[in-house]
């Protein structure tokens, strides 16, 4: 089936394509929200092929050397290599693990045009954003997607946290990442959420903080991604598929093992903030304190 796209409420659009789902919204005069609607549909059209022609290379590890020629894929690639620091740099990282944030980041650019007061553009929680002076995006946080049960999709979610991203700060890419998402992790997050300056760069980051979440526990069941999915760019890494309940001492050593990690991606200009959450507890950059989420 190709590309479909679907008129929503509220200024939105849903477009879908195999597995890219987005949904787009934008505010400002109504036809420049008409035109940013129409030139985004354009360029999502040509996305999926677009990668699946380079799909190979995508899945080998960047430490490898720069193998792609579109403009998402060398987005991805950029994106998951400056992640790569210090002993991190012949880490196994694809450029898989910054695409749905790459493909959200391409398509806001078809909303930075004049006449668009604000976008933001949704691929499955990987957002990109454009804001102008003056405005601003309210974001809530939910920590933990086993928590979510069928009375709050009908009734509203109750989010975690609400954080304001205003115009100024710097920050226009919002991800998520953990072990109980769509995509697989290494480490037992439940959830790793980070603001940064792009929305590749925070789904690459997303990716490699989650993965450092970790503690060594026997009950933790981990299995080969390939044995899980076939095409899988991770192979033969073990990824997490069960966590059991676990203590404070073992919850606290896995967050500050992830918020090191996000720490150095800080420091080195990669990430903005970052917020990790596990088994009830939570900790972020801002505060460096593990503490139970209210």
């Amino acid at each position: 089936m190709g590309p479909t796209s679907q008129v929503l409420s509220h200024g939105r659009r849903h477009f879908q394509h195999g597995p890219i789902d987005i949904i787009a919204y934008a505010e400002g005069d109504a036809l420049s929200v008409e035109h940013a609607h129409d030139a985004a549909w354009r360029r999502f059209a040509e996305v999926l092929p677009e990668l699946v022609g380079e799909l190979s290379e995508l899945r080998k590890p960047v430490h490898e050397g720069f193998l792609v020629k579109g403009p998402i894929a060398q987005t991805m690639w950029h994106a998951c290599k400056a992640c790569l620091i210090g002993s991190d740099a012949e880490a196994f990282l694809t450029p898989m693990a910054a695409v749905a944030g790459s493909v959200a980041q391409e398509l806001s650019a078809c909303y930075q045009a004049s006449g668009i007061r604000r976008a933001w553009v949704n691929n499955g929680g990987d957002i990109a954003l454009y804001l102008t002076e003056d405005t601003s995006l309210k974001i809530g946080l939910f920590a933990d997607l086993a928590r979510l049960d069928e009375q709050q999709l009908t009734q509203g979610i109750q989010t975690d946290a609400v954080f304001e991203i205003k115009h100024g700060m710097g920050i226009t890419g919002v991800a998520t990442s953990g072990w109980r998402g769509r995509s697989f992790s290494l480490g037992i997050a439940d959830s790793v959420t980070v603001l940064a300056a792009s929305a590749s760069q925070a789904d690459a980051a997303a990716t490699v903080i989650a993965n450092a979440v970790n503690v060594n526990d026997a009950r933790i069941v981990r299995q080969p991604a390939q044995t899980l999915k076939d095409d899988s760019d991770l192979g033969q890494c073990l990824v997490t598929v069960a966590v059991p309940a676990l203590d404070e001492q073992k919850i606290r050593f896995a967050l500050e093992a992830g918020l090191k990690k996000a720490h150095a991606l800080k420091q080195n200009g990669l990430i903005c903030a970052c917020v990790l959450s596990c088994q009830g507890w939570f900790v972020s950059t801002e505060t460096s304190r593990v503490q139970r989420l209210s």
